[in-house]
């Protein structure tokens, strides 16, 4: 809640700074902000990858936790298709629009005007798949990135338990914790970066330019959010004819805390007991599937990570075809899975994600300011979200696990 306030207090002071418009002062907020964006770069891609990696590499082996397994994976990717897919249409539908030109030309690099091209799907794809292991790391190639880390994940939970695969998966979880704990670190500072892309927004919005398509934007993003949580995902549960009603209320103390920590992992102690003890899920499976979920169930995070990529896109003159929004719903859907449930976790993914396709991720800089109440909104839909995928599976295996 402090953390919540003090985000607070660096908008009201950035939108402050940005409206006395001084030229020293936008100086040197925009070095500010320049940094804070290199140190996000830096630290996206790798915990991405890893991410995915030890995820992946974290699936056992048995009957009953197969059962389980089999049916978390099933209902995670038909909440997240879904919530890709709601974010799609509303995309559509409202047409958040293009920035003015004069907003993000500066940032546009040869790599995103040489996009413009439109190159065929098939050198798209052999772009994607890597004739080298330390190629993609160099060029920060996410795509690619994705598919090695899908590999190795997937590699290491088809070996045998030996001490080579665990001492594999323990250096990764080891360099994975180390890198979160940077994240966690930047975080602590994030009023300074807040405060300073607030600013630099205002400016832009006090000369008339900006306001109307972030606007959109934010209303797709929350719009799509908010359809989520109380239609799609109650749909979910009647399906399995579950009561929504009973469920969320049980659920509540979970969504809240997760409202407030924006956190899926910080919420996970608060999640497994609601369901436990108050909605009466067998700990057998809250206590495997809760903590999968806070990774690979990301509801609100796909539909971020699809809205938002065909946004920075769009503004960095990369035509949004049929065929490339169809491959970015198959890509947040898979991006979101090897999401990490910490504070901030679909920023950093799709920062990535942009900075591998040569798009302008300065504009992630103008939704920084918005993204507090954006991952506020997105962390609840998560957490309802796994709480949905944990009830429907303890429903289907009632008295069978």
């Amino acid at each position: 809640m402090k953390q919540f306030y003090t985000w607070i207090l660096a908008l009201v002071i950035g939108a402050l700074f940005g409206w006395l418009s001084l030229d020293w002062l936008n100086a040197i907020l925009d070095f500010i902000a320049t940094v804070y964006t290199r140190l996000f770069q830096f630290l996206a891609v790798p915990t991405l990858v890893l991410t995915i990696a030890t995820t992946l590499a974290s699936i056992t082996k048995g009957q009953d936790i197969g059962r389980v397994f089999r049916r978390t994976i099933t209902y995670t990717l038909l909440t997240t298709a879904a919530a890709s897919a709601v974010g799609l249409v509303l995309f559509i539908t409202i047409a958040p629009g293009v920035l003015p030109e004069g907003v993000v030309s500066s940032f546009v690099s040869d790599e995103v005007m040489a996009m413009r091209q439109n190159p065929s799907y098939t050198e798209h794809i052999l772009r994607i798949v890597p004739n080298n292991f330390i190629a993609p790391f160099l060029a920060g190639d996410v795509l690619s990135l994705l598919l090695i880390a899908s590999a190795v994940g997937l590699a290491l939970s088809a070996m045998p338990a030996s001490d080579g695969r665990t001492t594999v998966v323990n250096f990764l979880r080891g360099i994975l914790d180390v890198l979160l704990t940077l994240i966690r670190s930047l975080i602590r500072t994030l009023p300074l970066a807040i405060c300073a892309f607030t600013a630099l927004l205002v400016v832009q919005m006090r000369d008339g330019i900006a306001a109307e398509a972030l606007g959109r934007y934010t209303l797709v993003v929350l719009g799509s959010n908010l359809l989520q949580f109380f239609v799609v995902l109650p749909l979910f549960l009647l399906s399995r004819r579950l009561n929504p009603l009973k469920v969320m209320g049980g659920m509540m103390p979970a969504v809240l805390t997760a409202l407030f920590t924006k956190s899926s992992v910080a919420t996970l102690p608060v999640t497994v007991q609601s369901a436990e003890q108050r909605v009466g899920v067998n700990p057998k499976i809250s206590r495997f599937i809760l903590p999968i979920c806070t990774t690979i169930n990301m509801n609100g995070c796909a539909a971020f990570i699809l809205i938002t990529s065909l946004f920075v896109m769009q503004q960095s003159g990369i035509e949004l075809t049929w065929g490339t929004m169809a491959l970015w719903f198959l890509l947040s859907i898979i991006s979101a899975v090897g999401n990490a449930g910490v504070p901030m976790g679909c920023y950093f993914l799709t920062f990535s994600l942009m900075t591998g396709v040569g798009a302008n991720v300065a504009v992630l800089g103008l939704i920084l300011p918005i993204y507090t109440v954006i991952d506020m909104v997105e962390t609840a839909v998560n957490v309802w979200s796994d709480s949905c995928v944990c009830v429907m599976t303890n429903h289907d295996l009632k008295g069978k696990v």
